[in-house]
């Protein structure tokens, strides 16, 4: 009896500890939070000051800047081209973020939030108020502060005025959605792919019940045109009426460039090209979109983290 008690109580206790990890969102270090406060307040003052050059000692050589509207820019010199674009173009007013969370993914952060932003368009001097959600990515290192990595975002509501003048064709950039696809030459590369073939069928038979099944119960939605989505009950309701106001979809591919495999953290750069048609109207969209994918205790890949916006 003495020769199994011990072992059997060691592993409960591992078993226990490790549904606990599972249900517990990852921290990260003091030092980080007062890194990235710093950050946030930064990029508000250089923004709103027309001194985006400034900004580049957070970035990431290859940082990827992924704005709603516009095509993906790579690269420190292509992200403070595109503010210094914006900052052409439009006057800020007013600007605040505010973080939901900051988590701690491995050799990654990742930080979610809110913006508020109060601009007039030069041009006509039309005011604009807009609300909208983020998701920066940021690579730690042994030594130094981390680095942005990915900066993506999206708006809360459809601003029809506005839209088409948060293009900047002139800037180097490119479609995320034309990107390769890339090879399936692991467990998790073809865990994902199948996964999205999936999802190719789920949303062009707008299957809400089979969608919902992707997230995991304490998952953040944050997508385009709705403020963001808080657990499994109201993205399922948000799914449900979702898919009553989509279009319908002659093709349908939802793709992926880039995975990060971060252990229990999956950070995948995912995009999209959808043939729709609406009554009378037809075209062809593109979006791209930052997942986070998470094991569940059941060792199954769900959905913990997602945000997205249009081309």
């Amino acid at each position: 009896m003495k020769t199994y008690f011990i072992p059997v109580l060691l592993i409960l206790s591992i078993i226990l500890k490790t549904n606990t990890a599972f249900s517990q969102s990852p921290k990260p270090a003091e030092k980080d939070i007062v890194f990235l406060k710093k950050f946030r307040q930064d990029y508000i003052t250089h923004l709103t000051s027309g001194t985006p050059v400034n900004l580049q000692r957070y970035y990431a050589d290859t940082l990827r800047l992924m704005p709603p509207f516009q095509k993906t820019l790579i690269g420190k010199q292509s992200a403070i081209a595109y503010h210094q674009a914006f900052l052409d173009r439009f006057k800020i007013l007013d600007f605040s973020r505010q973080e939901i969370e900051i988590l701690d993914l491995g050799n990654q952060l990742m930080e979610t939030g809110t913006l508020q932003l109060r601009l007039t368009l030069k041009s006509t001097s039309k005011e604009f108020q807009i609300q909208g959600k983020y998701l920066n990515l940021w690579q730690k290192r042994s030594e130094g502060d981390p680095l942005l990595l990915t900066e993506i975002w999206n708006y809360d509501q459809f601003y029809n005025d506005l839209h088409h003048h948060l293009k900047f064709e002139s800037l180097p950039s490119a479609h995320d959605a034309m990107l390769p696809n890339v090879p399936i030459t692991n467990s998790i590369r073809l865990e994902l792919a199948a996964y999205n073939r999936l999802l190719d069928a789920t949303v062009t038979q707008h299957d809400a019940s089979t969608w919902s099944l992707y997230y995991s119960n304490d998952a953040i939605l944050l997508t385009n045109y709705y403020p963001a989505f808080h657990g499994k009950k109201a993205i399922n309701d948000y799914l449900q009426a979702h898919v009553k106001e989509m279009p319908t979809f002659e093709e349908l591919d939802i793709r992926n460039h880039r995975i990060d495999d971060l252990g229990m953290y999956i950070v995948e750069y995912a995009s999209h090209i959808a043939s729709w048609k609406n009554g009378n109207s037809s075209g062809v969209g593109l979006g791209k979109n930052i997942r986070i994918w998470r094991r569940d205790p059941n060792h199954v890949l769900k959905l913990f983290r997602a945000i997205g916006n249009y081309d």
